[in-house]
């Protein structure tokens, strides 16, 4: 299994926001594009991983700007860090208003995957290999987001949460 570079899962997806896709207030509804979203990062997993893949979780989802009506939604989603059977999923989603070329952030998120085997169980995933110093960056925050992801759902102990726990230690430690 060849290990990946972030930019290899790399998915572009647009949408034009019409009137079906907003709420009394012209603005797109929340729910249409974290629908949106989790097909850009279910692609971009796929991509990895080459075989289907599953929703694990999403993290928080705020919204900085509304897309508004007959603006265009752009969501580009890109593997950040692939553990053994998952992978976090960095996602950016920006609006554009086309007639006046105007470009604004309106979220952006983390989603993970987890790779199925044709039985549907859990199977591994090819190591991810990050270029840039943002890809770096973002693989290395990997760890610690889903260490929280694991403390938050139960299924990890605080104390076990050694990457959180560094993070908290070595900021009383320079105060």
């Amino acid at each position: 299994m060849a290990a990946k570079t972030p930019q290899e899962s790399m998915t572009t997806m647009s949408e034009l926001i019409l009137p079906n896709d907003t709420n009394t207030l012209g603005n797109l509804m929340g729910g249409r594009l974290m629908h949106w979203m989790d097909i850009a990062a279910a692609m971009a997993s796929m991509k990895h991983c080459n075989c289907p893949v599953v929703t694990a979780s999403a993290d928080n989802i705020s919204f900085e700007n509304p897309v508004r009506l007959g603006n265009v939604v752009t969501i580009e989603a890109k593997v950040t860090r692939a553990f053994s059977t998952s992978m976090e999923v960095y996602l950016k989603v920006h609006g554009e208003d086309l007639p006046t070329q105007f470009k604004y952030l309106s979220n952006e998120a983390y989603m993970t995957f987890v790779c199925l085997d044709p039985h549907g169980k859990p199977r591994q995933v090819p190591e991810l290999i990050p270029e840039t110093d943002e890809e770096k960056r973002r693989y290395e925050g990997a760890l610690r987001r889903r260490q929280l992801r694991l403390v938050l759902s139960g299924r990890m102990k605080p104390d076990e949460a050694s990457e959180l726990k560094k993070l908290f230690v070595e900021e009383i430690i320079a105060k």
